[in-house]
């Protein structure tokens, strides 16, 4: 279901909000955090609207950074408040139990200009698995983007329960996209 997308999102939220200098700001206001997963193979497109993220990196020095991110999980839109609704259920979500996600970098590589992978642990409906997010950076003005793709297998995060582990029905794979705009970063 659409579910599994969400936490697949949540998942590479945390990843690409890494690259930021130290005491950098998120612009909640020109920032996504989207997911894509597939339902009986249609694409199913969502995103989530509320994150927030913690950042202390310099460009210059990529291995010194620290990334916190969070992302309130019952924030996620489908365009369907039934398959919403169905979201924050325990067989997805669990909200209740589970309201946030939460990705914490462990290390931060250059891979070239602009360019870095962040590694990190990434928890997501209690269970945490080590994850790494290509991030690339973009400066105009006083503003940077980091942006980038990555994928996470939703089962891993137990996203899905009951009958939705049936990957026949929606797959495993769950493709995340940000966009993050940053202010404070340091120049490339």
């Amino acid at each position: 279901m659409k579910i599994y997308l969400i936490v697949s999102a949540l998942t590479l939220a945390a990843g690409f909000a890494a690259p930021c200098s130290a005491q950098q700001k998120l612009v909640p206001a020109q920032s996504e955090i989207a997911f894509t997963s597939k339902q009986m193979g249609v694409s199913v497109d969502g995103k989530f609207r509320k994150f927030d993220a913690q950042i202390a990196f310099d460009p210059k020095k990529p291995d010194a950074a620290k990334i916190a991110f969070t992302i309130e999980i019952g924030s996620a839109a489908l365009g369907s408040a039934e398959t919403e609704a169905e979201l924050v259920k325990s067989d997805w979500f669990n909200t209740k139990l589970f309201p946030q996600a939460t990705f914490q970098s462990g290390t931060v590589k250059a891979t070239g200009p602009g360019k870095f992978d962040v590694a990190g642990k990434l928890v997501i409906k209690g269970a945490s698995h080590d994850v790494t997010v290509p991030v690339a950076l973009a400066q105009a003005g006083t503003s940077t983007t980091a942006s980038g793709t990555f994928v996470i297998k939703r089962l891993d995060f137990k996203i899905g329960d009951g009958d939705w582990k049936d990957t026949s029905m929606v797959a495993n794979d769950v493709q995340v996209r940000f966009k993050l705009t940053l202010t404070g970063v340091g120049a490339l």
